[in-house]
């Protein structure tokens, strides 16, 4: 290290790299995180990707990006605005300048700003003349130029030494945040096995990167973010929350003794679930690619039925066409997981961005009253936790179980703690024994009034099922008027009793106070920071968070009544508070709402919260 050089240790750090979809940001960022994993570092990343296939090169409808928070404490969120930028050409600049905090330092590819780019962009010519990058530490990097330097005698065609140029700009990284590059080699040596010269290709450009950073002027400081201290020892995984969700479906299945059965529709964002189970047919896992959403669930119906634990997969457009297939599952009363990755509506919307906009499509989005249990994870890791629980519920209550996720949350990423299957809880299944005299199909559970699972050709265990109306016990087909009340009623009360089971709404900070903020779902991370921080300064503030929706904790209605303030922040339009002011008596709240297919910022949290405090 250079005599200028000195070194500041952070708390934490927001890193964000952007290009074109081709520059390989998603790699980079990826990379960066499971390096500074392995350090002990927390993380929390939020890829951001173009909704087009491929916009045309240079354009900021091209632009993809990753945001990368890392920190010496726990960090809930991916960040609100970066201390550093990576932009690989002008049109990232444009799109993300927004996102970088004023003084921030932006490494930027200084050969991809050429006039043509810039005018693509929306730029002047003259660009770096302008007042637009003051006040920043703008480092121009010829990285393309240093890449090519790097690579030449090593008899690579051109595109292949380009496409090696976000390699350049990690190596810049690993450099400025006292990085080794060890875990970037290793994966070199994994994914390249059998091309050597890849691998040779990909180390020199980094190391190259690297000792650029050392000697460039206008790096002249490193920085240094220690391990986190509350980590407790184990095995950890830095995780999608798709990936995540796959492996609670799968520890599900081990948990319960029964096949997986996942029969899908690809959709975006939802389709990495599919893909990442596809992957572990050794486990006994089933995947069917259906040819639309109404088949995929239907497949998973009548896999069900034959006594495997089902699960479909789907965004909100799929939502909607397997609507009349869950109504099927409701009426049949099977165990089925329906996992919805929400993403922008209406209709194809806005397919890579992030909203909850679907809960009410959940909650009633079927014919006839056709009730269903809605969960909702809250971070990336906990996907697995709410998965498995899904899948518990579903098949200890015989129902289906709409488990609701997010793009922020099934494409960003966070450390999980590896679990024993031992530390996972029992799931009592309840199947139907061979001969039994007294097996009716509709006869039911005192406590949890589900009925017993009959696998199909079980002796002695024929019965009808169908979507037409059943007669209560017996479960013949039944157009008595009498007859249908009981029954509606009954599977409302079937999932109402699961309340008896989900665990007590948690608070986080006092219970009395000035304000009660309350979300659900994956705006977790962002509204627990902001009224940490919030709490911290002094504030009157708690948070409730929910993640059972339908039935909702049995203590919902005690914790609204010790604040005089209670705002609701939802990613829609205020789904979840005109929910609670028809299941909670004498609900009223103020609502903040934030549709623009973006998370929470924490510093508009904050503003919303201190406004309110504020007013008399």
């Amino acid at each position: 290290m250079s005599e200028k050089t000195r070194v500041v240790e952070l708390d934490e750090v927001v890193i964000k790299f952007a290009g074109d979809s081709g520059d390989g940001m998603q790699l980079t960022g990826n990379q960066f995180s499971e390096t500074s994993a392995f350090t002990g570092n927390d993380i929390a990343t939020f890829p951001d990707y173009p909704s087009e296939i491929r916009a045309p090169q240079g354009t900021v409808a091209g632009v993809s990006g990753f945001t990368v928070h890392i920190g010496h404490k726990e960090v809930f969120t991916s960040g609100d605005l970066a201390d550093v930028l990576v932009v690989m050409n002008p049109a990232a600049l444009k799109t993300n300048l927004k996102w970088a905090k004023r003084g921030s330092t932006i490494i930027l590819d200084s050969d991809s700003f050429g006039s043509k780019n810039l005018l693509k962009a929306g730029y002047e010519e003259d660009f770096f003349k302008s007042s637009e990058l003051v006040g920043y530490n703008v480092v121009k990097a010829p990285i393309t130029t240093l890449t090519q330097q790097a690579l030449s005698g090593m008899n690579l065609d051109n595109k292949t030494v380009i496409r090696s140029k976000n390699m350049f700009a990690l190596g810049m990284l690993y450099w400025l945040f006292s990085k080794e590059l060890t875990t970037s080699e290793k994966f070199f040596e994994a994914k390249f096995k059998n091309k050597p010269v890849l691998i040779d290709a990909n180390k020199k450009v980094l190391k190259a990167g690297y000792y650029y950073a050392y000697n460039v002027q206008e790096l002249d400081v490193t920085y240094k973010i220690l391990p986190v201290r509350k980590h407790k020892p184990g095995k950890y995984r830095n995780i999608t929350g798709n990936v995540a969700t796959a492996w609670g479906l799968m520890a599900a299945s081990e948990k319960s003794k029964l096949p997986l059965f996942l029969g899908s529709y690809p959709i975006t964002p939802a389709s990495e679930i599919l893909q990442e189970l596809s992957n572990h047919h050794h486990f006994g896992v089933k995947t069917f690619q259906a040819e639309d959403e109404i088949a995929g669930i239907c497949s998973a119906i009548g896999a069900s039925f034959a006594g495997n634990l089902a699960t479909t997969n789907t965004s909100g457009p799929g939502l909607a066409l397997k609507g009349e297939g869950i109504g099927l599952a409701v009426m049949a009363e099977l165990p089925l997981v329906i996992v919805n990755v929400q993403r922008g509506g209406p209709s194809t919307g806005l397919p890579t961005k992030t909203e909850q906009s679907d809960l009410m499509q959940a909650l009633y989005g079927r014919n006839g009253e056709s009730p269903c249990m809605v969960m909702a994870a809250s971070s990336s890791s906990d996907c697995f936790f709410y998965a498995f629980y899904a899948a518990k519920y579903a098949l200890e209550h015989m129902t289906p179980v709409i488990l609701l996720t997010d793009g922020y949350l099934a494409n960003g990423s966070e450390l999980l703690k590896l679990l024993k299957m031992e530390e996972l809880p029992e799931i009592n299944l309840r199947m139907a024994k061979a001969n039994d005299p007294d097996y009716q199909p509709y006869k039911r559970d005192a406590e949890t009034l589900a009925r017993s699972w009959a696998i199909p050709g079980t002796e002695g265990l024929c019965h009808r099922i169908g979507g037409l109306e059943k007669a209560n016990i017996h479960g013949a087909v039944s157009h008595d008027p009498l007859n249908h009340q009981i029954m509606t009623e009954l599977r409302e009360e079937k999932i109402q009793r699961i309340e008896k089971v989900i665990p007590l709404q948690r608070i986080y900070g006092k219970d009395r106070g000035d304000l009660l903020v309350v979300g659900w779902g994956g705006t977790f991370g962002a509204l627990l920071t902001s009224v940490n921080q919030l709490r911290e300064e002094g504030k009157s503030v708690s948070l409730v968070h929910f993640n059972y929706i339908k039935p909702l904790p049995t203590n919902t209605a005690d914790l609204f009544k010790g604040f005089k303030k209670i705002i609701v922040c939802e990613l829609n339009g205020g789904q979840f508070a005109d929910y609670l002011k028809i299941k909670v008596p004498g609900f009223k709240c103020s609502k903040f709402n934030k549709i623009q297919g973006l998370p929470f910022m924490v510093s508009e949290l904050k503003d919303q919260f201190n406004q309110l405090l504020e007013e008399k």
